[in-house]
């Protein structure tokens, strides 16, 4: 069973962190969720990563300020940036020696980012690989949500406008009732092709444990971060992207940019899959993570085999 902890922020945020093997593991993989979900969308990478590694890795998870089980916060404190502070915050409390995976889906991938960009030393010191699933480092610039840039261009004006009037709700959460009538939209934005009904369930239930004020929030940050630069001074760490030709939110020129900033990044693009590929596409996301976990550990054993 996980260990289930509590780390307090500077803040006073409270973040719900779960974990899972022990804190002398050979490598420590941390995997951050996407905006409005939770850790629990991890679930089918966590069962595979206990079952092959067993506790030569240690698995944390965590939700985001404002999402799932973590406390809210002040809407100043809705940004990359200070998820940036908290991930270094999270590494300390709960990983605070040996080498880090950080695998980050959409906003988690964006976090990482931030993360390197405002903390280099600390990111240096720790960060022995990378995996980014669904996600980007420019932005909004390639989201055009599978339609023509006239109507993506309104959609997102619409989005922008509506997210400023959520961001100034506060604590509150979305309601139940209207989530499941808006399942069918939440479904074409963020599925491909093919669905699993409990997928879904799953999404709908994380988005109504997000607050209101992180759901409008983090929109402005999200769309006006800019980190390709940052991930160009990475290019020595192993490295994998993997991006569904369906996705609507996070399309394959941002993974393409990000593995092109990233030479050494394998990346793969899955076919028929949407935005949430832990989900949809598990299997391919779980061989990128472990074959990056693979690198880590075997670089791992050889540095120790050094005189």
């Amino acid at each position: 069973m996980p260990e289930h902890v509590e780390v307090r922020l500077a803040d006073d945020v409270r973040l719900h962190v779960e974990a899972s093997g022990p804190v002398e593991a050979e490598v420590t993989a941390v995997l951050l969720h996407g905006w409005t979900l939770d850790g629990r969308s991890w679930h089918r990478q966590l069962a595979e990563l206990r079952e092959r590694f067993g506790d030569r890795v240690r698995v944390v998870t965590y939700d985001a300020r404002g999402h799932g089980r973590s406390g809210c916060m002040a809407l100043r404190t809705a940004t990359l940036a200070q998820l940036g502070d908290d991930l270094a915050a999270v590494l300390d409390a709960v990983a605070p020696a040996g080498p880090v995976v950080l695998v980050g889906h959409s906003m988690g991938g964006m976090t990482i980012m931030e993360y390197a960009h405002r903390h280099p030393g600390h990111f240096a010191a720790r960060a022995a690989g990378l995996v980014f699933v669904s996600t980007t480092a420019e932005g909004h610039t390639h989201t055009v949500y599978g339609l023509s840039p006239r109507i993506a261009r309104l959609i997102r004006l619409a989005e922008t406008t509506g997210a400023g009037v959520l961001a100034r709700c506060g604590a509150w959460r979305p309601p139940r009732a209207l989530l499941r009538a808006l399942r069918p939209s939440i479904r074409w934005m963020l599925f491909g092709d093919r669905c699993d009904p409990t997928d879904i369930r799953l999404v709908t239930s994380a988005v109504a444990r997000a607050t209101l004020r992180s759901i409008g929030g983090f929109r402005a940050s999200i769309g006006a971060q800019h980190r390709l630069d940052t991930l160009a001074a990475l290019a020595h760490l192993p490295a994998a992207a993997l991006v569904g030709d369906r996705d609507r939110l996070t399309p394959p020129p941002c993974a393409e940019s990000i593995a092109a900033a990233l030479p050494a990044t394998e990346l793969t693009v899955c076919p028929g899959a949407g935005h949430m590929l832990m989900m949809e596409r598990p299997a391919q996301v779980n061989a990128a993570l472990t074959g990056v976990l693979d690198r880590v550990l075997a670089g791992a054993r050889e540095a120790s085999a050094r005189p």
